[in-house]
This record gives structure tokens, C-alpha cells and sequence, in this order.
């Protein structure tokens, strides 16, 4: 069909073309996907990966499926990155350090810079489907949109007035940037080098940085990235989706294996202990009671640390060392633990069962200090601290110590594992924090392992609600189980 043009009457401004509607059609269909993404190897994948065995087993079979699919589709492979290949220092895991490296890398040649979770679970034609709907020339931000209902101390009580007006993607379901915006992050980030001290919630941080204060892009809610379990029947509609299980690798490690620390001081012994014994310790079978004061009746064991109102590093490495000295040499795990944590033993030991203890194994959730400048990752100690025994073995035999009974033994622990080249090992469902300061959505599609707190809450009835064995636990069990045999 042939492009008719009409001229409007003559003006002293420049002609105006006027284009008949028909061939509008034609133009659109001719020129617009240039616009749009063509292929799937305009997409960059990466993968939020990590170093131990378990996890990079995970990844690396997320990346196997991503490239069946594209091969399937009779297209050019894409690219698919593992954080924990690229991790040039401790704090590739923060994405923002990687963006000078995706705008020299990719920005010439690709669209889109896909981000996900080693259980995100991608539909590739539907993905190229959702993308195609946006103009890949603009600066995109995309995510499945989580939001707090209230101002919470992991993000700083920002937006305390309207806290829902503030949204920020869900990993777990993936998250997008277009290329203009990584460029437009990397030409900031070499010219403002990160400042931040912290890093405590990665996806609520990362959506600060982008949006600038008003001065870059929110993040735009994309229906099709969903958390949403492979079985369910809105699967049909995603282009992601999620397995939202807790993993089970073998048989739950046995009671016997885990050796359990509580940190506890006198003033806490009538509020806070009765509390661990109303909950969780009939779930343990090794459980002791470190103070600084011994009361037979609980019982407690005074360690000979001083109390201290803060850090308390004095007494968490006078565990440790009591742990490697004088418990049973054929404990492979201890968890440290606060006396106002909450957690599960039923379900770590089923998560356990996934890790090796002739690893240096320290596990829990991941929080950061001074990574934009080298710093170093720790677990942070109110949602519980994993160690494997050789990865106290290694710390002990470092002579990494306390520089003071009262510093953070957190970001101690953190600095002498980083010095060590043990790696950290990130578990979302561990938690710093209450339910209520954690979105709905993020945790739907979790099965939690602790919290942490008993600030303005019912403690016994958030363990129960939360993180006592159910029979769906048994249930879930049982089917992997079976989903195990058959593999």
C-alpha cells in the first residue's frame, strides 16, 4: 500500500505531515518493534547466585533451563551472568557496584538486564511477550511491587506518613532494568562513588537509589512477574514464578546435630526465657542458656563474660570456643541465638539437610557494612546465627577475636569470616525482625525459619502463627520426599 501524504495550508512554521490512518498502521508495524525488544538475546540474565555448593547447584540449573528454552526457540543464546562468578569483591551481591560493568559489557548490545533468584522460575516466550510491551529506547524500572503497610525500622521508618506510596520489587519474582537506566546508574555511580554504610534491605535500597528522590523512575508493577508456585493455576498468566517451598535435600538432620545457644543476661531471665520455653526449646534436643549469672532453676551458665548492653562479641566467642572445647566433637551445627528470637528447629533442620558440615557453612540473613568501598557481609545475629563446626574450626584457629567484649559480634563474625575468604551464606528466611515490619507479599511466599523481637507483639502467638510444625510442614515433607526418589 502506498503512503499518502496530505500537507496542512501553508504556515511560517515548517510543513506538518499528516498521515493517512491506514498507512499509520503500516509504519507502526513497519518501525515500531524497534522500539520493542526482537529477541531473547537482547535480554541479559543474572542470576542472584552464591558460593556454597548448594546454592551454585541451584543456579547453575536455572541457567541450564534458560538456555534450553532460547535454544528452543531457534535463537542466538542470551546471556546468562552468576553473581558469584563475578563477585570481584564481597559486594557484587548489592547489584549497585555491578553497573559500570553491565553499561561497559552490555550497553551497546543488549535491552534489557533481567535480575532474579536462583528459585525464580522463567517463562521465556511469556517474558519476551511482557517486555515487548516496553519502549526499550526509556529508562524502565520493573517489578513485581511490594510496599510496607507501616514505617519499619529495616527501612529506616521512611515514608513514615504514607509508607505504602513507596514501592520496590520482589526478587524472588524477578525485576528488570532497561538499558538507558543501567547506563544512566553507571555514569552516576563513576561520578558519585556509593556512599552508604549499610546495607539491610537490599530491594527497598536499590529502589531509593533509582528513584533519586523524585529525580529518576519508580518502579512500574508488571502483573506477569508473580511469586506464584509452579502448580498454581495463575501460573498460565506469568512469565515468572516462584518455588515456594522450603528445600528439603535428604532426610531432616537429626536433633542431636544442632547444638543451640541462647545469649540471655539476668534481667532477661524471667521475661524472655519463659518465653523460648513456652515455644521452640522442645523442639531442640541440645540446648543451653549462656549468661551472667548462673540460675540453676532455668538452668543458665555464667561464662565468666561480663554483660554487656550491646555487641555482646566477649560472649558469642566464649560460645564458639565452648562449643569446639567441650561439647561433643560429633555436633556438626551450632545456632546462636538471642533470648527474644523465635525460630523454628523443625524447619531448620529440614533446610540443614541441603548443607554439607565439612563446609565452613555460616548461614543465616545477610546484611552488609561499607560494601560500595570494600567493606564485608555478616549475618546478622537477632534472626539466628548457623555455623557448620569446621567453619568454627577455621574462624577459632585465624586468632581473629573481639577487639572489645562490646563490640557488634555480628559484624565482627563478619570481618574475620571475609579476612578467611569463607563466604557468607544469605537465607531470606531467617529474619532480623517481626512479621509486621515485612510485607505481606514477601512473606506469602515464604515458609520462615526465625524472627526476632518481642517489641509490641504477642511472642507465643507469633510463634504459632508463624513458625510452629504444622501438618502441612509434614505434608510438603513427605511429597519432596517423594519428588526426590523419583529424580
Amino acid at each position: 500500500m502506498g503512503l499518502f501524504l496530505i500537507w496542512a495550508p501553508i504556515t511560517p512554521s515548517p510543513p506538518v505531515p499528516i498521515v493517512h490512518t491506514c498507512c499509520l498502521v503500516t509504519l507502526v508495524r513497519t518501525y515500531g518493534l524497534r522500539r520493542s525488544i526482537d529477541t531473547v538475546k537482547e535480554i541479559v540474565f543474572v542470576i542472584q547466585s552464591q558460593s556454597n555448593s548448594f546454592h551454585s547447584k541451584r543456579a547453575e540449573d536455572l541457567e541450564r533451563s534458560i538456555l534450553k528454552q532460547a535454544e528452543e526457540l531457534g535463537k542466538e543464546l542470551p546471556r546468562v551472568l552468576l553473581i558469584h562468578q563475578m563477585d570481584k569483591h564481597d559486594g557484587a551481591w548489592t547489584i549497585l557496584p555491578l553497573m559500570q560493568d553491565f553499561s561497559v559489557s552490555y550497553g551497546r548490545n543488549s535491552s534489557w538486564i533481567f535480575l532474579c533468584e536462583e528459585d525464580t522460575r522463567i517463562q521465556i516466550v511469556k517474558l519476551l511477550e511482557t517486555l515487548r510491551r516496553f519502549d526499550k529506547s526509556k529508562e524502565w524500572f520493573l517489578g513485581k511491587a511490594l510496599y510496607d503497610e507501616e514505617s519499619t525500622i529495616i527501612h529506616h521508618y521512611a515514608f513514615a506518613e504514607n509508607p505504602t506510596v513507596f514501592k520496590f520489587p520482589d526478587f524472588a519474582a524477578g525485576w528488570a532494568l532497561s538499558i538507558p537506566l543501567v547506563n544512566k546508574l553507571a555514569n552516576k555511580l563513576k561520578s558519585e562513588p556509593l556512599k552508604s554504610d549499610f546495607t539491610i534491605d537490599l530491594k527497598h535500597e536499590i529502589a531509593l537509589y533509582i528513584w533519586q528522590k523524585g529525580n529518576g523512575p519508580h518502579l512500574t508493577p508488571v502483573p506477569e512477574f508473580c511469586t506464584d508456585d509452579l502448580n498454581s493455576y495463575k501460573a498460565v498468566h506469568c512469565a515468572t514464578m516462584f518455588n515456594n517451598f522450603l528445600p528439603v535435600c535428604e532426610d531432616p538432620v537429626k536433633k542431636e546435630d544442632i547444638f543451640v545457644a541462647v545469649k540471655t543476661c539476668r534481667k532477661f531471665h524471667r521475661d524472655r526465657i519463659p518465653i523460648v520455653k513456652q515455644t521452640w526449646e522442645g523442639e531442640a534436643a541440645l540446648v543451653e542458656y549462656y549468661s551472667d549469672y548462673a540460675e540453676t532453676s532455668i538452668p543458665t551458665i555464667d561464662l565468666g563474660v561480663p554483660n554487656t548492653e550491646r555487641g555482646h562479641c566477649g560472649k558469642t566467642f566464649a560460645i564458639l570456643e565452648r562449643f569446639l572445647n567441650h561439647s561433643s566433637s560429633k555436633t556438626p551445627w551450632l545456632v546462636i541465638v538471642d533470648d527474644d528470637t523465635l525460630i523454628s528447629i523443625f524447619r531448620l533442620r529440614k533446610l540443614l539437610s541441603c548443607y554439607d558440615p565439612n563446609e565452613p557453612v555460616f548461614l543465616g540473613e545477610r546484611y552488609g557494612y561499607g560494601l560500595g568501598t570494600g567493606g564485608y557481609s555478616y549475618i546478622t545475629g537477632g534472626g539466628g546465627m548457623v555455623f557448620s563446626r569446621e567453619a568454627i574450626q577455621k574462624l577459632l584457629a585465624s586468632k581473629c577475636q573481639c577487639y572489645s567484649n562490646d563490640a557488634p559480634d555480628d559484624m565482627v563474625l563478619g570481618m574475620c569470616f571475609s579476612a578467611l575468604g569463607i563466604p557468607i551464606t544469605h537465607c531470606p528466611l531467617f529474619h532480623q525482625a517481626r512479621p509486621m515490619d515485612y510485607p505481606k507479599d514477601y512473606l506469602a511466599h515464604q515458609i520462615p525459619i526465625s524472627f526476632h523481637k518481642h517489641w509490641n507483639i504477642d511472642p507465643v502467638k507469633v510463634y504459632f502463627t508463624w513458625l510452629a510444625p504444622k501438618m502441612e510442614d509434614s505434608f510438603t515433607e513427605k511429597q519432596q520426599r517423594r519428588i526426590r526418589e523419583d529424580l
